[in-house]
């Protein structure tokens, strides 16, 4: 085993061991350990009955959290540690948690209902594993396998089709192939499952070191919630700056990207235009004029549909946008962009236009590159050099501008304005005397 059992974790297992019961962590927790990963929770489960865990850690504050359920909530010693009595799951009538369970002493009984065997393992506080399915050599071979009967596992909780899929981008883990027959026959499933849970497990599995797999695997999954993306298989790209169809395309661009969210999702969504734009011309060459705007608005659209946040929205619309805005190597025009989309956006452009053009795979990609890198290089040289990029840099604010006769409002903003252009441009220098005599020569044209 990797990482150890912390101290304060022990200590619950051993006050219900004190007290004459079983306890066991279980689950992620156990599965990350044997990883030599930081688990991001505890869930532990024991032969208490609710009512028992309670007299146990009657001293703690608890959280009546899904007692329905047998799931008592520790907060003490560092916690929360989530506290489940040993059972079996009843019907599950609404695709996501069971109608009734009923309580057991046994361990076992209490793993089989699990998702996956590297779920399905247990551990007590002297870290000794209990692993009736086959969790530890799963776990060593790199599987993802149902417990039981894949296709029952995901009629019982659809969302288990994304954790499957989502478990192999993240830990860059297979499939087994029974349990992936059973992800592509029960994807439908998730068409109950709420957006918001559907959004969580995506947003995991995108920022995976294995997405590109995946994606490629279990695109399938994917168009149940986001239609739009199936559109895009099979479109071919005939032109000499492509050399896969845009599927292929888009998935070898998010493999381009780092495991960032907003530049992930950006990816994804960047040509979700171009099958209803694409022409050909005479030479038999494709094009698809307008792609970007189409693309940021079914982007937009996708994005509500899952409840992404108004700020990850606005960002991969943005970029959606301008992701094939073509780049000049000129000084004015660079502190003008950089200006205008503040340094952490030309970044992110940047970015993703790197990814784009690799994806690309074409034998014109490799110049267009060294285009990319040479404006990239000279624009984080205006950067680091200080260059006014913004009103902030000015050397000049409102007060001088009212001190020099200039009166309050809006006319203000609108010199300021004004003058940073005359600076991003090159025509005045970033200095107050200059400025002020620029503005002395604007403020007519104001009143």
């Amino acid at each position: 085993m990797g990482q150890d059992i912390p101290a304060l974790v022990r200590w619950v297992l051993q006050q219900l061991e004190q007290a004459g019961y079983q306890g066991y962590l279980v689950g992620g927790c156990v599965r990350d350990l044997l990883r030599n990963a930081i688990p991001q929770d505890w869930d532990i489960c024991t032969s208490a009955r609710p009512e028992e865990i309670e007299q146990v850690f009657s001293g703690c504050p608890m959280a009546d959290t899904g007692r329905r359920h047998g799931t008592i909530t520790v907060l003490a010693q560092g916690g929360p540690y989530e506290i489940t009595t040993f059972r079996v799951d009843g019907e599950y009538s609404d695709g996501r948690r069971p109608d009734a369970v009923r309580f057991v002493s046994e361990l076992e009984a209490d793993l089989a209902r699990r998702d996956f065997t590297v779920n399905a393992m247990a551990m007590d506080g002297r870290g000794r594993i209990y692993d009736p399915f086959g969790g530890q050599a799963d776990l060593r071979a790199g599987v993802i396998r149902c417990v039981g009967t894949p296709e029952r596992r995901f009629q019982e909780d659809a969302l288990r089709v994304m954790r499957g899929i989502r478990f192999c981008s993240v830990l860059g883990f297979s499939m087994e192939a029974g349990t992936a027959q059973g992800v592509h026959a029960c994807r439908r499933g998730l068409e109950r499952v709420a957006a918001e849970r559907i959004r969580q497990e995506l947003t995991k599995l995108l920022q995976g070191p294995d997405v590109g797999r995946v994606l490629r695997e279990f695109a399938d999954v994917l168009w149940v919630f986001w239609p739009e993306l199936e559109q895009m298989v099979g479109v071919e790209q005939h032109n000499p700056w492509h050399r896969w169809d845009v599927w292929e395309h888009t998935v070898r661009a998010v493999e381009c990207v780092p495991p960032d969210l907003v530049l992930r999702l950006t990816m994804l969504l960047h040509d979700l235009g171009k099958p209803v734009c694409r022409t050909t011309d005479r030479e038999g060459i494709d094009h698809f004029y307008g792609h970007q705007t189409h693309s940021a608005r079914m982007a937009g659209e996708m994005l509500e549909r899952l409840r992404f946040d108004r700020r990850t929205k606005r960002q991969v619309v943005e970029l959606v946008t301008i992701h094939d805005e073509r780049l000049r190597l000129e000084d004015g025009y660079l502190r003008h962009q950089i200006s205008h989309l503040g340094v952490e956006r030309w970044h992110q452009l940047l970015t993703i236009q790197r990814a784009d053009r690799i994806a690309q795979g074409s034998g014109r990609s490799a110049a267009a590159l060294e285009q990319l890198e040479q404006i990239a290089r000279r624009g984080e040289a205006l950067i680091q050099s200080g260059s006014c990029l913004g009103l902030k840099e000015l050397d000049i604010d409102g007060n001088h501008l009212l001190a020099a006769g200039v009166p309050a409002g809006a006319a203000v903003g609108e010199i300021l304005r004004r003058l940073l252009d005359l600076v991003l441009e090159g025509r005045v220098a970033n200095r107050r005397g200059e400025l002020l005599q620029a503005a002395r020569q604007l403020y007519p044209l104001e009143r």
